[in-house]
């Protein structure tokens, strides 16, 4: 068991963090701890939660876009077979959801999500009212026998057209159909700078709409316990306590009325991160009939009625000197977040996240932006997996290359000149970059492909190499959230931790693991910072009732805010047991050493269990001033502006002259995330991102017609690669650790996705270059590819 489940190196009394760099835990791809009951199929997702009496829900769901609800008859449905209820907005009367951002008028327009359509339907899918019956196909059945007679409005069904003078108006409140319009940077005299410049290139561009695609649907139990007088959730979210207090508030329950739990859960990316209004609706129905009720959302409905993301278009010019050194960026963002607000980023969080970090690894020396969120008649917006990075970087690696052909220089040449190589670095955009590897990754990257041969390959004709320089910013503290002016602002995190007679350890996080191995790699932290085998800690996450607050997974802020706190309250514990043993022994608390499940000192050992024993049970002999029990909290937050993790990608593709088809041939990544906590975990990071990158830039797209119906409701119409379409990737880490995380990690959950889609365009137009045609949108359409080769 030693040997499978290593201990960490010891840990002194004067050493707080322990050195994270060469212990025998943290750094180590030890065994995950949940796989054996994941791949025994022994996992439990919400669908495998069944309870005594449990009735199936499903929702009648509008098929019109825009159109005012005349009238709502249920009672057809209440007679089918099965059904037990079937309630409408008006019979649940729940309060509506609204996000807020703390700005002004002319910049922010606040709309309210009604859990239920009363009035008004805005997009294709939305949830009108719910069916509740004894089995799913009743459910289905009743749904069918729903009649709703609707006074159908024209759509707004595009960015373009939802800024149109004279557009029909989402919501009234919203002039121009435009919920956020800030510019949040204008160096003053840019417009010189463009006058002056050597050479000004432009960079015009439209990304997709995507669907996160969870390979576990959206889904949620809940039952009212008369004995605690709670109303139990038991869903797969991202952020429980905000599904909490948003269930409260909708039912009018105090919160300690809802407890959320989260079992395991098959995915989020972003998807599941915001509140949704299916799972009030149901935990509602639960508690208006007092008996158990689930929800699972279907394939259809997850495809075409939840939440969506990625839908912006860009207008950027950048100036250049003769030598290729960048003199100004101007840009011009426009995201369609589709028909309401989500709780609690905002219709902000896409635009807001574009115009604060677009100068990416770059030193733009004056940068101006304009960043507008528009509403229309389609699924709601929410974050997915990089938020705005991926096309902000695809604009800015554009860029670069469109530089380069305009000099007559070698691309990655002006990327070198234009890299942060001197740390830290405070960009025109108020951020402060903390030391990164930029430009060694790129040199690494350029290196591998070059080791392998393909420059030599790229003579061939439909040969194309591409790369990608990003940074991820992760570790967002309450300081770097606060200035997007939210009013709910996250940030902190919060660890309790308490060691139990037999010498075993239990750690709460307020992040959750959806995919990510936190079971594994929080329990790593632990056993770093104790001295003892990391299968000897267990990890308490996802259940509002057990943790005091947290904020959730989300950000790539698990390990860097959630893994500090689980760090810090380990220390506190570590040094009561130190504490507890020198007194105990007669020797100084600093010299003591935990190491192998105890406590050495130089006048001998105590094990944990043994410190356990006085703490608990022969309290009598503590040291004075120490209470009984084995337990503490620590909170973590960063004042700053976070920390940044950075990468290459580098990327081969072939095309096809016949089909315009795309084969990737070669995938190269070059990561740096700081301290790696468990090397495995970020490259499976690393890869899984990469696919889903890949796949936007390539396959995948949500379309609407012009009446706003979605057109990719099954996986015949909404493109998602296969095994056969991803390549195998090589992963390369640099560790560049950061000095204010208590692991010295940066988060890794995002970058695959933010390089991936840059990195494959500039392939493709690099094979597309004898052609004179450049794309620049994405997904990156075959019959492009094909025309270009052909007119060739």
């Amino acid at each position: 068991m030693a040997e499978r489940f290593p201990s960490s190196e010891p840990v002194s009394g004067d050493s707080r963090q322990g050195d994270y760099r060469h212990s025998r835990v943290v750094g180590a791809s030890v065994p995950r701890r949940e796989d054996p009951r994941l791949l025994a199929g022994r996992g439990r997702f919400v669908d495998d939660i069944a309870l005594p009496g449990m009735l199936h829900a499903q929702f009648v769901r509008s098929s019109e876009a825009f159109a005012e609800i005349v009238s709502v008859d249920l009672s057809e449905v209440r007679a089918v077979p099965g059904v037990v209820a079937a309630y409408a907005a008006a019979d649940l009367d729940l309060r509506d959801i609204t996000a807020l951002l703390d700005r002004p008028a002319h910049e922010f327009v606040p709309t309210a999500m009604p859990v239920l359509a009363r009035d008004t339907v805005r997009y294709v899918g939305e949830p009108i009212a719910i069916v509740v019956a004894t089995d799913p196909y009743a459910a289905e059945d009743g749904v069918e026998a729903a009649v709703v007679e609707y006074a159908p409005r024209e759509p707004v069904v595009s960015d373009l057209g939802a800024l149109a003078e004279g557009a029909p108006l989402v919501h009234p409140e919203a002039p121009r159909n435009t919920l956020v319009d800030v510019s949040l940077f204008a160096t003053e005299g840019i417009d010189a700078l463009f006058e002056a410049a050597h050479t000004v290139v432009e960079v015009h561009t439209k990304t997709g709409r995507q669907n996160a695609l969870p390979l576990e649907t959206r889904g949620v139990v809940a039952d009212w316990d008369d004995r605690d007088e709670q109303l139990r959730v038991q869903t797969c979210t991202q952020v429980p306590h905000q599904v909490r207090t948003v269930l409260a508030a909708c039912v009018g329950l105090a919160e300690k009325q809802v407890r959320v739990t989260v079992p395991d859960m098959g995915g989020g990316f972003g998807q599941k991160c915001v509140v949704g209004r299916e799972e009030i609706v149901a935990a509602a129905a639960a508690l208006r009939l007092r008996r158990p009720v689930k929800w699972i959302e279907d394939r259809r409905d997850a495809l075409t009625a939840a939440f969506l993301a990625r839908e912006q278009r860009y207008a950027v010019r950048a100036a250049f000197s003769e030598t290729g050194e960048i003199l100004a960026l101007d840009a011009d963002v426009v995201c369609d977040m589709g028909a309401y607000s989500c709780y609690p980023f905002t219709a902000g969080i896409e635009p807001l996240m574009a115009s604060a970090e677009m100068p990416s690894v770059y030193t733009v020396p004056a940068y101006r932006v304009r960043g507008r969120a528009v509403t229309t008649n389609k699924a709601p917006t929410a974050p997915y997996r990089g938020v705005s990075r991926p096309q902000y970087v695809m604009v800015m690696e554009r860029v670069m290359e469109k530089a380069a052909r305009a000099l007559g220089l070698d691309p990655l040449e002006v990327r070198r000149r234009n890299l942060i190589t001197v740390f830290p670095y405070t960009g025109v955009n108020a951020i402060t970059y903390d030391p990164g590897s930029y430009r060694e990754s790129l040199d690494l990257c350029e290196q591998t492909l070059r080791d392998e041969g393909w420059f030599d390959r790229r003579s061939d004709g439909v040969i194309g190499i591409g790369f990608a320089c990003f940074s991820e910013r992760t570790g967002y503290g309450s300081g770097a959230f606060a200035q997007r002016r939210m009013q709910v602002v996250p940030g902190f995190d919060l660890s309790e931790i308490r060691m139990d007679l037999d010498g075993t350890v239990s750690v709460t996080t307020g992040t959750l693991s959806h995919g990510q191995s936190h079971e594994t790699t929080m329990a790593q932290i632990v056993a770093d910072r104790l001295g003892i085998p990391y299968d000897r800690v267990k990890i308490v996450q996802g259940d509002t009732d057990r943790i005091t607050y947290g904020w959730g997974s989300f950000a790539s802020r698990s390990i860097t805010i959630g893994g500090s706190a689980v760090a810090a309250a380990s220390v506190k514990l570590g040094d009561q047991l130190r504490e507890i043993a020198a007194h105990l022994l007669g020797g100084d608390p600093a010299a003591a050493v935990l190491e192998d499940g105890g406590v050495r000192l130089e006048d001998g050992r105590l094990s944990f269990p043994e410190i356990a024993d006085v703490a608990y049970l022969r309290s009598h002999l503590l040291p004075k001033g120490v209470g009984p029990g084995l337990a503490a909290t620590a909170s973590f937050d960063v004042a700053g502006d976070g920390t940044f993790s950075n990468a290459t990608h580098g990327v081969v593709v072939e095309l096809d002259p016949g089909t315009g088809g795309v084969e990737i041939l070669r995938y190269v990544c070059v990561e740096d995330c700081g301290v790696a906590i468990h090397p495995q975990v970020v490259e499976g990071q690393a890869r899984g991102g990469i696919a889903q990158g890949i796949a936007g830039a390539l396959f995948e797209v949500v379309r609407y017609d012009d009446a706003g119906q979605p057109l990719a409701p099954s996986f015949m119409e909404y493109k998602v690669p296969t095994a056969a379409e991803i390549p195998d990737v090589r992963i390369e880490h640099l560790e560049t650790p950061c000095a204010f995380t208590e692991n010295g990690a940066k988060g890794a959950g995002e970058g695959g996705t933010i390089g991936a889609p840059a990195a494959v365009l500039n392939a493709i137009n690099d094979a597309l270059r004898h052609t004179g045609v450049e794309l620049d949108d994405t997904p990156i359409p075959r019959e492009a590819i094909f025309r270009a080769l052909e007119a060739s």
